[in-house]
């Protein structure tokens, strides 16, 4: 029988001292699988050279976490010290991460509740929250299987920016059952404003006379959000 592989979390804190110091993160990998090594090791294995280990740790001191480390443009990682391959390996390997992520067992993942959405779109963006405001439009058939997902508008929004027949243009012409409207505060705060409150009220309404259901607005933040229909914030009771 093959022997369970262990991961990062199995691993207490007297074992992980217990590991050889001087062991490079490929052969940690070969040892006990790539779920049992940290971050840094993640890192130096992207990144490679005589001195990927040092490097990496220097990485994440610099840039303070792995999210920020991934919204890192190119020229902010080599001004930390990485060369021009370095730095492609290591886009490369963040990229194939984010996309890697987006896949499911399903090829149409389904919508059921507000976590979906914001595993869904977390994915998409990269996992890191876009410095502007976005807007996305996720498309949904009868199951409320996803067909289609669509960032509408990107900048500054307020409520006469966003028009109803452009939020619906796709999930008409797709004849969508459903939509799931989402948008993203910079700030972080994923509060709702009036004016967030005042545009899903307009297009829930729209979509009533469309036949094609709102399902939710999401209001996406710094790693969390808020579903106005679980507040009942637009949504007719």
């Amino acid at each position: 029988m093959k022997p369970r592989q262990l991961s990062y979390l199995d691993l207490e804190e007297p074992l992980l001292h217990r590991l050889p110091l001087r062991e490079q993160p490929v052969q940690r990998i070969e040892r006990l699988g790539e779920c049992a090594v940290a971050t840094t090791e993640v890192l130096a294995v992207l990144i490679g050279g005589r001195r990927q280990m040092e490097t990496s740790v220097k990485l994440l001191e610099t840039f303070g976490s792995l999210p920020a480390l991934a919204r890192a443009s190119f020229h902010e990682l080599q001004e930390a010290g990485l060369g021009k391959v370095a730095v492609a390996r290591l886009k490369a390997g963040l990229e194939l991460g984010r996309r890697l992520s987006q896949y499911q067992k399903d090829d149409k993942p389904q919508i059921t509740t507000p976590a979906d959405v914001w595993d869904l779109l977390w994915a998409e963006m990269g996992m890191t929250l876009p410095e502007q405001e976005q807007l996305w439009i996720i498309l949904l058939n009868t199951r409320n299987r996803v067909i289609g997902l669509q960032m509408l508008y990107q900048g500054s929004l307020n409520q006469s920016q966003v028009r109803v027949g452009e939020v619906f243009r796709e999930a008409v012409r797709r004849n969508c059952a459903a939509i799931v409207v989402a948008h993203t505060h910079p700030s972080g705060d994923p509060s709702p404003s009036p004016e967030d409150v005042a545009v899903t009220r307009d297009l829930v309404a729209a979509g009533k006379l469309l036949g094609i259901e709102v399902l939710d607005h999401l209001i996406i933040g710094q790693g969390r959000w808020v579903s106005l229909r679980e507040r009942g914030l637009g949504f007719a009771t």
